[in-house]
This record gives structure tokens, C-alpha cells and sequence, in this order.
């Protein structure tokens, strides 16, 4: 039974948004749906989006260079907090898109080895995790 993940400790895939949208170009999604360009207005935003983010991707990645950010998800484990603190290093943070610290890790673990965390997206901790470094999230 260790391989079984509960939903309720499933972490979600995605962040919701909210925009608002004049009705006149919420009536022209509409008519895009209904004509089948798109399967609901969720997949014309989306895609929407997509397009502007490839059209300035290279921007995004001289960007990234510059910042020496990490681009994706990235995970940090109790083993791999552990092994910064033997070496006495401590972790900057700096991911765009999606940053977890495990729900394993402690308070303490993360005040002595993250120094800070600067996250272009989302940033998945506990509340405990989160209180802890407050005055290092940016």
C-alpha cells in the first residue's frame, strides 16, 4: 500500500487565474468556441497565452540567464537540505515556474540552509515552512 497517493495529498498541476474580460471580446471567444476553433474558453486562453510567451521566449531566456534562475519545477528534499547544511552552503532559490520544498523538511532545516526564495510562479511548502522563512520569501 506505500505506492497508493491519497488524493488529498496530491499536489495540483496548475495554478488557477482569474482575468476579467470586456463582453465584447468575451462574445468573440464565445463565437470562436462555438464555430470550433477552440474546445471552451479555457483552451483559447491558454493557447493565447502560449503563443505570447514562444513570441518572447528569447527574452525569457536572456532574462533567466541574467537572474541565473531556474526555468521549470524544481524539488527540494529533506536529503538535499541535509547535505547543504553538512557543507555549511546556503540555498538562493530563484525558479520561475514551480518551487516545492517537501512536506517532510522542517522548520529549522529550511531557516539553516535556504536563505532565500524568489519564485516566478508558485511556490508549494507548508504553512510551518512558509512562516519560517517569511522574511526570506521575495
Amino acid at each position: 500500500m506505500s505506492n497508493v497517493t491519497r488524493l488529498g495529498d496530491r499536489q495540483p498541476d496548475n495554478e488557477k487565474i482569474t482575468i476579467n474580460l470586456g463582453f465584447v471580446d468575451l462574445g468573440r471567444i464565445d463565437l470562436l468556441v462555438q464555430e470550433g476553433f477552440y474546445s471552451n474558453r479555457s483552451d483559447l486562453i491558454r493557447t493565447a497565452i502560449r503563443n505570447q510567451l514562444e513570441s518572447h521566449g528569447e527574452v525569457v531566456s536572456k532574462s533567466l540567464e541574467r537572474h541565473t534562475m531556474e526555468l521549470g519545477l524544481r524539488d527540494y528534499s529533506v536529503s538535499d537540505l541535509e547535505a547543504l547544511r553538512a557543507a555549511g552552503e546556503m540555498l538562493h532559490v530563484k525558479v520561475v515556474g514551480l518551487a516545492r520544498i517537501a512536506s517532510d523538511v522542517s522548520p529549522e532545516l529550511a531557516r539553516q540552509t535556504i536563505g532565500s526564495i524568489t519564485v516566478l510562479g508558485a511556490l508549494q511548502a507548508s504553512a510551518d515552512i512558509k512562516k519560517a522563512l517569511g522574511d526570506r520569501i521575495r
